[in-house]
């Protein structure tokens, strides 16, 4: 069966609620259930927004993987890099190259925009292990994941 990949534009925010609403599905069993969609407003700006590229990829018409990724804009060296923020295959079609087809839609948009890098944070050995047979290396000394929360709670320093 043929995988199909396309980058999300606007008009495709009943997409976006469905992503929302299957979250589970994309994601590891132990996760949790779906999230809850953006409001219209926020969904058009989402998908009218140059930096963000998000894209799907579909079996006979049906959703089975989607990855987010944000071009980021830098001041010094190269111009602009990847932040490959999310992406999720239907646990049904998990180990059939949908993960893999998604990464080479991203692979080609880098190629054609002259982007030279591209990086994720992993939160899993699943994850780890995908991203490196991807081509991904793990920096050293290791990067730190830190999270600043912003509604006014203190953060252990």
């Amino acid at each position: 069966m043929t995988i199909s990949v396309r980058r999300l534009r606007s008009g495709d925010e009943a997409i976006l609620e469905l992503l929302a609403r299957d979250d589970a599905d994309f994601d590891l069993d132990d996760r949790g259930g779906g999230r809850p969609p953006l409001s219209p407003e926020a969904a058009r700006a989402y998908l009218a927004d140059s930096n963000v590229l998000h894209w799907i990829a579909e079996k006979q018409g049906v959703i089975v993987g989607h990855m987010h990724c944000t071009l980021v804009r830098k001041f010094a060296g190269d111009p602009a890099e990847i932040l490959l923020y999310e992406i999720g295959v239907r646990s049904a079609h998990r180990r059939q190259r949908v993960g893999r087809s998604l990464m080479n839609a991203m692979d080609a948009y880098m190629q054609e925009h002259g982007l030279k890098e591209s990086w994720v944070l992993a939160d899993n050995p699943g994850a780890v292990a995908f991203y490196r047979a991807c081509g991904f290396k793990i920096e050293k000394p290791e990067p730190v994941y830190l999270l600043r929360p912003g509604d006014g709670d203190d953060a252990d320093a």
